[in-house]
């Protein structure tokens, strides 16, 4: 069983058969479909169906002269807005079967690696890429298996406006260290030593999630799952349209980057609005856009 189907209201789910009875529901009621060339004269397919705005379980598989084979399925949510356009890599995983996408953004200072939705998409869609050099970007999302609300952290125009032109200078840094520049590898290295010091300086008389206010950081051992903390733009509760379960869509910022969060209400303590701040581990997943 799929332990983020809890993420988009399926919360009570404890028996195969009732998620049998959900993916049967799936593939003969899909909201829509997607259907790409696959190998040795089969097609592949992905089978959407929403219960809920934005949300719902994806069935993907292969089809030929017997009929059509499921491969794997996995629940979903799709966000409102573009989170990165720097330069995009997919890969097929492991399994053969699925993909995983990943780019290098100097905002998180770590490889961004996120499951790809719109596998049968990204198969037809990448052919006329790679003639026209078309552009990808990435609208990433994640499902959250738990989470805490955390008010934000006070601060005046002044203090926003120098994080603003800070995070824009450690980017410019982050950009050049990556090409290679010296100068900048040197100038990160001592400011990093600088705010390691500070940190461990103010830990002694204040909480580190008044120092920290925001991170984006791997999770565990899989490669498409973190751990962030960011601050709440958007928060929508929505219900499943098949259990009645209360889901809240969240939008957040984390370090700059913008992405959308799906948590169920039973495993979310406290009351997100706006301005707060949410902490909880997700499983990235992104949408690839086409230019």
């Amino acid at each position: 069983m799929h332990s983020y189907l809890r993420a988009i209201g399926f919360g009570k789910l404890d028996k195969e058969s009732d998620e049998e009875k959900f993916l049967d529901e799936t593939f003969c009621d899909y909201t829509h479909r997607e259907i790409a060339k696959g190998e040795n004269k089969t097609a592949f397919i992905q089978m959407y169906k929403e219960y809920g705005p934005n949300m719902g379980i994806i069935i993907c598989g292969s089809l030929d002269e017997n009929g059509f084979h499921r491969q794997y399925y996995f629940p979903y949510f799709q966000g409102a807005q573009v989170s990165t356009t720097e330069e995009l890599t997919i890969e097929k995983r492991v399994d053969g079967v699925s993909y995983a996408g990943v780019c290098e953004d100097a905002r998180i200072g770590v490889s961004i690696i996120f499951f790809v939705q719109n596998i049968a998409e990204y198969r037809r869609e990448s052919i006329l890429s790679s003639i026209f050099h078309r552009k990808m970007s990435a609208t990433l999302t994640g499902l959250s298996s738990g989470g805490v609300i955390l008010f934000p952290v006070k601060k005046d125009s002044e203090q926003i406006t120098h994080q603003q032109k800070s995070t824009a200078e450690r980017n410019q840094l982050l950009t050049a260290a990556k090409n290679g520049d010296e100068d900048a590898i040197e100038s990160l290295t001592i400011e990093d030593m600088d705010m390691y010091s500070m940190i461990s300086r103010r830990m002694h008389t204040e909480d580190i999630y008044s120092i920290v206010d925001t991170f984006f950081m791997p999770y565990g051992i899989e490669c498409d799952q973190y751990q962030i903390m960011g601050n709440i733009r958007h928060c929508e509760s929505v219900i499943n349209s098949a259990t009645d379960e209360k889901v809240y869509q969240l939008g957040i910022e984390c370090n700059d980057l913008t992405l959308d969060i799906c948590v169920n209400e039973r495993d979310l303590l406290g009351e997100p609005e706006v301005g707060r701040r949410f902490k909880g581990n997700i499983w990235l997943q992104g949408h690839v856009n086409f230019e």
